[in-house]
C-alpha cells in the first residue's frame, strides 16, 4: 500500500536538515526576488482544469513568473518528493496535498515558512509549527445521476443508503485516500465509534458497491454518464461545476455527517527556486487566489473570502473533520477495513 510504501522510505534512512525561515508578506524584496527566479515548480493534487490553469495564468499575468506543474495524487506527490530527496535533485518548489505535507515534514523536507496571508487562518487550517497552510477545504460528500434517480426522492442518510434497491447502483474510487472508500470508513468510525460503525459498514457492504480504479473525479465522470446511480465520497465542487455545464449529477448533503479535509500547500525545502515558490504560495492564499478557489466551487480557506455555494458554508452542515495528521496515521487501518470488507 502506498502509505506504507511512504513510511518505509523514510524509514530508510532519508535525511534532509530543517531549512527555517520566517513568515513575510510579498514584500517587493520578496517579489525581486522571485522574479529573478523566474519561475515556480508546483506538484499538486488539485485539477488541472480549471483550478491549476487558473492559478498559474493570474500568477504569470501578475508578477510575470511562468508556473510549471505536475499533477498526481497526494500520496504519489510526497513519493516523488522523497525519491528525488534521496537522490539530491529537489525540483518542485512548493507541493501540496490533504496528506502530503505530514509525510514530508516528518524527514525534514519541508521548509519553516508561512505568508502573512495566512495571519487570520483558522488554527485548524495553519501548521502550528509553520510548514504549510490550508488553501480550500474539502467537503466530501455523496452525488447522484438525476436522470436514473429523481431528485427529492434521492438517498439523505447513511442509513438511507442500505435500501435494496441501491445494490450494484453505487461507486467510490479504490485509492487509500480520503475521497474513497477507505475515507468514507474513517468518517464512520469517527462519527459513531468503531464498534458501531463497523456494524454500519458491515450492513453497507452487502450493497456490492463498485471499486473504481481512479481519482474520486473518475467516479464521479462515470455516474454522470450513467454507468452508477450514485457515488460516495465525492467533492461537491465536482458535482456542481459538471451541473453547471448541464451535466445530470447533483450533491447531497448527508446525514448524520459528511467528510471533512483540508488541501495543504508548503515550500519545499532546498526547492530550486524558494523566492517563487514562496510568492506563489502568498498567492495562492491572498484574497486574489482565493478568489479563484472561490470562483470554481471550492471553499475558501482565508476566512476574508466566502464561498460561492452558501450549502458550502462552514458549521451548514455537520461535518467529521479528518486532520492531514489523523489521515496520514489512521489511513493504512482505515484501508485494511475498506478491502477486508468491500474488495
Amino acid at each position: 500500500m502506498l502509505y506504507r510504501i511512504i513510511a518505509s522510505a523514510l524509514l530508510a534512512g532519508l535525511t534532509g536538515g530543517l531549512a527555517n525561515g520566517s513568515a513575510s508578506a510579498a514584500d517587493a524584496a520578496l517579489i525581486d526576488a522571485a522574479k529573478k527566479e523566474g519561475k515556480a515548480i508546483w506538484y499538486t493534487t488539485q485539477p488541472i482544469d480549471p483550478l491549476v490553469l487558473q492559478i498559474s495564468a493570474a500568477f504569470e499575468k501578475k508578477y510575470g513568473i511562468k508556473v510549471e506543474y505536475v499533477r498526481a495524487n497526494s500520496t504519489d506527490v510526497a513519493l516523488r518528493l522523497i525519491n528525488e530527496a534521496k537522490a539530491g535533485k529537489v525540483q518542485a518548489d512548493i507541493y501540496d496535498g490533504t496528506t502530503t505535507a505530514d509525510a514530508l515534514k516528518k524527514e525534514g523536507l519541508t521548509l519553516k515558512w508561512l505568508p502573512d496571508a495566512v495571519k487570520d487562518f483558522a488554527p485548524e487550517n495553519r501548521d502550528p509549527d509553520g510548514h504549510w497552510a490550508a488553501t480550500n477545504d474539502y467537503v466530501i460528500a455523496v452525488s447522484y445521476n438525476t436522470d436514473l434517480i429523481k431528485p427529492g426522492t434521492e438517498p439523505r442518510t447513511w442509513d438511507d443508503l442500505l435500501d435494496p434497491k441501491y445494490r450494484g447502483k453505487i461507486a467510490w474510487s479504490s485509492a487509500p485516500s480520503t475521497s474513497a472508500g477507505a475515507g468514507f470508513v474513517g468518517t464512520a468510525i469517527k462519527e459513531l465509534g468503531e464498534e458501531k460503525a463497523m456494524a454500519f459498514l458491515r450492513k453497507l457492504a452487502t450493497q456490492n458497491i463498485a471499486n473504481i480504479n481512479g481519482a474520486a473525479r473518475v467516479v464521479i465522470d462515470q455516474v454522470i454518464a450513467g454507468e452508477y446511480a450514485i457515488t460516495l465520497q465525492s467533492f461537491p465542487e465536482n458535482a456542481m461545476f459538471s451541473a453547471k455545464k448541464g451535466a445530470p449529477i447533483a450533491w447531497i448533503p448527508m446525514k448524520p455527517a459528511m467528510t471533512g479535509i483540508v488541501s495543504t500547500i508548503g515550500v519545499t525545502a532546498g526547492a530550486p527556486h524558494p523566492n517563487a515558490g514562496k510568492l506563489l504560495f502568498d498567492f495562492m492564499c491572498d484574497v486574489e487566489g482565493q478568489q479563484i478557489y472561490r470562483d470554481t466551487f471550492y471553499i475558501p480557506a482565508n476566512p476574508h473570502v466566502a464561498p460561492l455555494e452558501a450549502e458550502l458554508t462552514p458549521g451548514r452542515h455537520k461535518i467529521v473533520h479528518l486532520t492531514p495528521l489523523e489521515t496520514y496515521d489512521s489511513m493504512p487501518k482505515w484501508f485494511e477495513i475498506y478491502k477486508d470488507l468491500f474488495r
